[in-house]
């Protein structure tokens, strides 16, 4: 019988304090477990490890039925192993393995946080934690309840619902496993870096079958290396049981809180991408004294496993999370036209609050089976989920540059901006909105053995989306609703048992309300939704007996009614058409024993066949121009290699090609690499030591761009990458 059990995978400083005593508290418990024998258990969790290295074989969505091999998809996971080698912390670092990424930077009509690109395309609607949606507009800055990162690439809305044109991103979360361990993890660093981790997993003999116990506890802080005390802070914990009902049916509950206190940084003055002339790295354009970012993040869930047979499973998933965020920003454009040399005025938002409330309601249930008709094996999946998500925005801005609250004349000195507000404020309401997003889905997945080497991979999906947003300040309500069906074929070869070739094709769709959730806004109540649609051809192989996966793919990816603001009449139009096609390579695994690598490459040639918008002031027509912020080229390398037992050497490199701010205009990015090492070393079985320097030779470059080229009279921004730093981690298991 298969167990439900799965691997899967500012406050206040004196935060360490009550996480120590948490952390105490859980060692004891460990020590308790290592007094009823259980100590043996360490080495198989050392095997595990070994065993597993960075090659992941399974998606850990219910959707995908058959292993990675045999799924018609780029699909790049980015295991614990690389994240725990690489202390890579926040979502963003962790996607910085996953070439074809991009970022986006600004603080947006919709708020700031996490801004995606996949392919050249938006992922900003399409985060998932285990595989439930997760779309409110957040930073999400730590890992520590995550097991693994799935990027599932290519438009695919049968898997992941609306959007999903350039792909979807899935985080896995950690939860209970048949044994017991403890480890906790302390971290000194550069820029006052200090971090304390707890993850202690109990099994629960006296209860039920095959129960146990998990939590992860965080505490960290940190300065942002490279620029002026730009400090962040947060906590989390994240208890979950899984309690055996009886050897078919199986329980977890979990719940998932996290506070973060930080302060919100908006990058640089730019214009066409490049930094304004004499303007520092560590120059804040903000003001310390009023700009805040505190988000509290609260999730439970609840998930019912249930075997019916041997062939067939029935699974059950029901979330509710809260996601509270108050931030007050202020953008770093600035004004210089007609001010004297080296002076500015503040060009954007300033001090600009904006309190967001995003509530989610989500239940997602799934029957797979396996089955014969004749000669012909089945692998089914049959689903549904239906959710609800409501959003409550109220802004409100403190009246900086107002008659009452003026800016000095004659500016600001650019090369020193004053970093504080020495004025007075005055609290101007700016409205808000309420917003509900309802959706429904329904869907299918099968595959078909139709012959001993090939199989037939087939998906339909049929998404209800309905949504409404009323404006606080004069009460207009906008309502939206569609109905779409999404569907995906693929055929798979079989050369041999550890090789596959494949073609497929994959269908998404963009509805007005896609963004409902994260910024209260509906884009053209009245259009049908954006469609985009995506063939792949490509090869999978594993090879040293499956602990080394190569594969490769050649991809087009066409948005053929992307929604444009037509120049002459003003409206929203479904008229646009984009086009990005590429290469993808991977190479993922154990190269030998002491040896492993992870890297990819994608090379995305795009291209913008057709639109209707008015091009941005000095900017040029954008028909015939790559996508913005869509490198052709780019590149990521992590390895390590095992020089003598317990002494591990890693090296890491990042590139990035150069790419324009925006389709409609000229100007370029420089392409740039980044170079990470690590040493490690295993003291003893219980007892290791880990040296992280990111960032090695202190490269400055351009990581996150704002799409408009920006005037002497309101200039664009853009947010830089982390300077060097050194982490210094040290673990402890029991």
């Amino acid at each position: 019988m298969p167990t439900f059990i799965e691997s899967s995978s500012r406050p206040p400083r004196n935060i360490l304090v009550p996480a120590v005593g948490l952390a105490v508290a859980s060692l004891a418990v460990a020590a308790q477990a290592n007094a009823q024998g259980v100590t043996q258990l360490d080495t198989i969790t050392v095997q595990e490890a070994r065993a597993q290295g960075y090659k992941t074989h399974q998606s850990a969505s219910g959707k995908y039925v058959k292993p990675l091999l045999d799924t018609p998809q780029t699909v790049t996971v980015v295991p614990k192993e690389v994240m725990k080698e690489q202390q890579a912390l926040s979502l963003r670092q962790v996607l910085s393995n996953v070439s074809g990424i991009t970022f986006d930077a600004g603080e947006g009509g919709g708020g700031s946080g996490d801004k995606i690109n996949i392919r050249g395309f938006s992922a900003n609607s399409n985060m998932q934690i285990d595989g439930l949606r997760d779309s409110s507009q957040n930073n999400r800055t730590d890992t520590f309840n995550i097991e693994q990162v799935e990027v599932l690439k290519g438009p695919n809305s049968v898997f992941g619902g609306a959007g999903t044109t350039g792909g979807a991103i899935n985080q896995v979360s950690k939860a209970p496993k048949l044994r017991d361990f403890a480890e906790v993890g302390a971290s000194l660093g550069t820029d006052n870096y200090r971090r304390l981790t707890l993850d202690a997993n109990k099994t629960l003999d006296d209860v039920g079958v095959d129960s146990a116990f998990r939590i992860n506890l965080m505490a960290h802080e940190n300065d942002v290396p490279g620029r002026n005390d730009i400090d962040r802070e947060r906590f989390g914990i994240a208890p979950s049981i899984t309690i055996g009902l009886s050897e078919e049916t199986r329980a977890t509950l979990s719940y998932f809180h996290q506070t973060d206190d930080n302060l919100p940084d908006y990058g640089l003055p730019a214009i066409n991408g490049e930094v304004l002339p004499g303007v520092g790295r560590e120059s804040y354009f903000g003001w310390r004294n009023l700009d805040e970012e505190k988000i509290q993040s609260d999730a439970i869930t609840l998930k019912l496993e249930h075997e019916l047979n041997d062939s067939t499973r029935i699974e059950n998933q029901t979330r509710y999370s809260r996601v509270d965020r108050d931030t007050t920003i202020s953008a770093s454009h600035v004004n210089t036209d007609g001010l004297a040399p080296g002076k500015y005025l503040p060009a954007g938002p300033q001090a600009y609050r904006r309190d967001a409330k995003t509530d989610l309601w989500v239940n997602q249930l799934g029957l797979s089976t396996e089955f014969n008709t004749g000669s012909l094996t089945h692998d089914m999946l049959v689903g549904g989920e239906i959710s609800r998500e409501t959003y409550d925005l109220t802004a409100s801005n403190y009246g900086l540059g107002s008659t009452a609250n003026p800016y000095p004349t004659g500016g600001y000195d650019l090369f020193n901006p004053p970093g504080n507000w020495e004025g007075s404020t005055t609290v101007t309401p700016r409205g808000g909105s309420d917003a509900v997003l309802n959706t429904k889905a329904l869907y299918v997945f099968d595959t078909i053995g139709l012959a001993p080497k090939w199989d037939l991979s087939l998906g339909l999906r049929h998404d209800w989306v309905s949504g409404e947003t009323s404006d606080k300040t004069n009460g207009d309500t906008v309502t939206t609703s569609d109905k779409m069906f999404s569907g995906r074929a693929g055929i798979v070869y079989k050369p041999a048992d550890n090789g596959r070739v494949y073609l497929a094709y994959g269908t998404s769709f963009n509805p007005a309300a896609e963004a409902l959730a994260t910024s209260g806004r509906v884009s053209g109540e009245s259009l049908k939704p954006e469609k985009s649609n995506t063939w792949e051809l490509g090869t999978k192989w594993e090879l040293m007996d499956g602990r080394l996966g190569l594969d490769g793919a050649l991809f087009r990816v066409d948005k053929t009614n992307a929604r444009e603001t037509n120049e002459l009449t003003n409206e929203l139009e479904l008229a646009g058409e984009q086009r990005v096609q590429g290469v993808e390579l991977g190479l993922t695994g154990e190269i030998t024993e002491q040896w492993k690598v992870f890297a990819n490459y994608t090379l995305l040639d795009s291209e913008t066949l057709a639109s209707v918008a008015k091009p941005q002031t000095g900017g040029r027509d954008p028909v015939g121009q790559p996508l913005g912020n869509t490198p052709r080229n780019s590149a990521n390398l992590w390895t390590t290699y095992e020089l003598v037992p317990g002494v591990e050497m890693g090296y890491g490199a990042r590139y990035v090609g150069s790419r324009h701010v925006a389709s409609d205009v000229e100007a370029k990015l420089d392409s740039y690499w980044v170079h990470n090492a690590m040493a490690s070393y295993q003291v003893n079985e219980a007892f290791s030591l880990q040296l992280n320097v990111n960032n090695l030779f202190d490269e400055e470059y351009v990581e996150r761009v704002r799409g408009r080229p920006g005037l002497d009279n309101r200039s664009s921004a853009v947010e830089l990458g982390d300077g060097r730093s050194a982490v210094l981690s040290a673990n402890y298991r029991f």
